[in-house]
């Protein structure tokens, strides 16, 4: 099969590329611009775009599928060929769907925890041994791509995204995976720059539940008063289990798991991991997957790529770097942080760079988000407002929306690396929470 793949370097296009290309395809794509992995990664299984740009002529009437990033504009000259040529195009959901369509598909979905979710699993399903299709949005230990595309494979494990599928689709991503096993984690307003009310976000939700085939099964979060309300009110037909935090411990800075088999020491913490982790259990009972036999796993699951993960810092001193920047996210890695390290003193970090974090109406929803720690800062390029064309930000206005008086407000990349250079990184516990690098900080040295 040919496949061309407009916009490739993206995190997502790139792992699919590589996927496909293990699989026998062959395997074109463009872009404007390559970041690394992705770079050294298509350049090592020689898909790498020589030339940036876009290139109307790669698009040729032999090519099976056109594969749509959504970095790419409507506008693309490539699409436009794309389309003139009658082609067909996919976005990333859609050619997912059509390379697992006569597999049983278990999606995992939610505003939060889906990534460590879908990687728990597949940890879990890794470690005994047991081959599987998959998609999960993190780069796993133990795992070479973050995507897997077989013909010979029953089951495919897929990471749902509510975000939209394409600049030509505009549907939730995870709407066109249709499971026949689906998790939901839990509902918090997201994407405030797609969904502007958060009934319309709870829409994708109610939406993707009503996907689920006939007769298939819904494991879900009972903790969570909005997905309790979706799934109560959902009409179709399929078995619903519900599942919460289990009892654990912490002792000596250890988490430690109650079980009817005793207590499991685990090497990931938080409260929300916890509840991720037994979300995770009964997905993997579906698959066949005995209960001691999860928990011989989960021992040693350390976490996804950029979830609370423990940088190794020169100076030995103890920082965790965590992808949140929602504010659900950000207050459960918070309430995660304080809980572990309860005597230490503690600092937490915080990058607003996304759309919707520097958006001053969902700004409201981070009120109290910080608490807990001893010194709270949150860091915002204001150069990075002026390309998003979005007014300007007051130091004030963000102490007042995180309910904070003390919070220190950094809006210049240089000013916040000579404070964090005033700091002893072996006298206190770092927390730094971001979805971008906090404008090149070095976190190792």
């Amino acid at each position: 099969m040919k496949t061309h793949f407009i916009a490739i370097g993206g995190s997502a296009m790139h792992n699919l590329a590589i996927a496909l290309k293990d699989k026998g395809f062959e395997v074109t794509g463009s872009d404007d611009a390559i970041f690394e992995p992705s770079k050294s990664r298509l350049s090592n299984k020689h898909i790498l775009p020589e030339i940036l740009g876009w290139f109307p002529e790669k698009i040729t009437a032999d090519l099976d599928a056109v594969i749509l990033g959504m970095h790419a504009r409507i506008d693309n000259p490539e699409l436009i060929k794309a389309k003139e040529l009658g082609l067909k195009i996919y976005s990333y959901p859609e050619f997912l769907y059509e390379q697992s369509k006569n597999k049983t598909r278990v999606v995992i979905g939610g505003s939060h925890g889906k990534t460590t979710i879908t990687s728990m699993i597949l940890h879990v399903l890794n470690f005994h041994q047991k081959d599987i299709d998959y998609m999960v949005g993190a780069q796993l230990e133990g795992f070479d791509c973050m995507v897997k595309i077989t013909d010979d494979n029953d089951f495919m494990i897929l990471e749902g995204d509510e975000y939209l599928s394409s600049p030509i689709d505009l549907r939730s991503k995870f709407l066109l995976y249709l499971p026949n096993i689906a998790l939901l984690s839990g509902i918090a307003w997201d994407h405030i720059n797609v969904f502007k009310t958060f009934d319309d976000y709870i829409e994708q939700f109610r939406k993707f539940v009503a996907s689920i085939t006939p007769g298939g099964v819904l494991v879900y979060n009972e903790e969570d008063e909005e997905v309790v309300k979706v799934v109560e009110n959902s009409n179709n037909y399929f078995r619903k289990i519900p599942y919460k935090t289990p009892e654990y411990k912490i002792s000596d800075g250890k988490v430690y798991l109650k079980t009817n088999m005793g207590e499991i020491e685990l090497s990931v913490f938080g409260k929300h991991n916890l509840l991720n982790l037994e979300g995770a259990r009964f997905i993997c009972q579906q698959l066949g997957i005995m209960e001691e036999e999860f928990y011989e796993a989960i021992m040693s699951f350390k976490g996804a790529s950029k979830r609370l993960e423990k940088i190794e810092r020169n100076d030995k001193g103890t920082l965790y770097k965590d992808f949140a920047h929602a504010p659900s996210k950000v207050k459960a890695v918070v309430k995660a942080f304080c809980e572990q390290f309860p005597t230490e003193k503690k600092y937490g970090f915080l990058e607003l760079h996304t759309y919707s974090s520097l958006n001053p109406v969902f700004l409201e929803q981070y009120d109290s988000a910080l608490d807990g720690l001893e010194e709270a800062i949150v860091f915002y390029s204001e150069e990075a407002l002026k390309i998003k064309r979005m007014d300007a930000i007051s130091a004030d206005f963000i102490k007042e929306k995180f309910k904070n008086k003390d919070l220190k407000v950094f809006t210049n990349a240089e000013d916040l690396h000579n404070y964090w250079e005033t700091l002893d990184k072996t006298k206190a516990v770092f927390l730094m929470m971001s979805s971008g690098n906090f404008g090149g900080l070095d976190l190792v040295k």
